[in-house]
């Protein structure tokens, strides 16, 4: 078994802090947080209202499986980056409504600036997080 370096703690502890976010945003949106909800760009309320039924399997598969995967970093369990990958996966799917299918597939850019960010941002960690959980792995890091 491989030390563990202290990197994977500080990658571990911080990618459950971004992933959280989404957890929040996710939770909001369901809960249907009128404040939080009030705070949305009207185009992301319309394209959530018109969501295809996949789009409610994808998105909290990827937001949840991040997490997941998260957590299991921090435990240094090697399924840490299947988890991850199942969550790229959702990504995938959700981002084929929210930017291909929905209607006013310019939701991000009626968001501003920080949602174009964040969709940038979000599968380029995402990616990271998977390549970095199946390095550990591969060292031993992960068992």
């Amino acid at each position: 078994m491989a030390k563990t370096p202290v990197h994977l703690w500080l990658v571990g502890i911080i990618s459950l802090i971004w992933n959280a976010g989404g957890a929040f945003d996710y939770v909001m949106t369901r809960t249907n947080s009128a404040e939080y909800l009030a705070a949305q760009p009207p185009a992301r309320l319309m394209m959530l209202e018109q969501a295809p039924i996949w789009f409610s399997v994808t998105w909290p598969m990827g937001v949840w499986m991040s997490v997941i995967g998260s957590l299991l970093l921090l435990i240094k369990s090697r399924y840490a980056s299947a988890a991850f990958g199942l969550s790229l996966l959702g990504l995938i799917g959700s981002s084929i409504y929210t930017y291909g299918i929905a209607e006013g597939g310019s939701m991000v850019a009626a968001a501003g600036t920080a949602a174009i960010v964040f969709s940038f941002a979000i599968p380029i960690i995402l990616v990271a997080l998977w390549l970095y959980a199946r390095a550990m792995t591969k060292r031993g890091v992960l068992r």
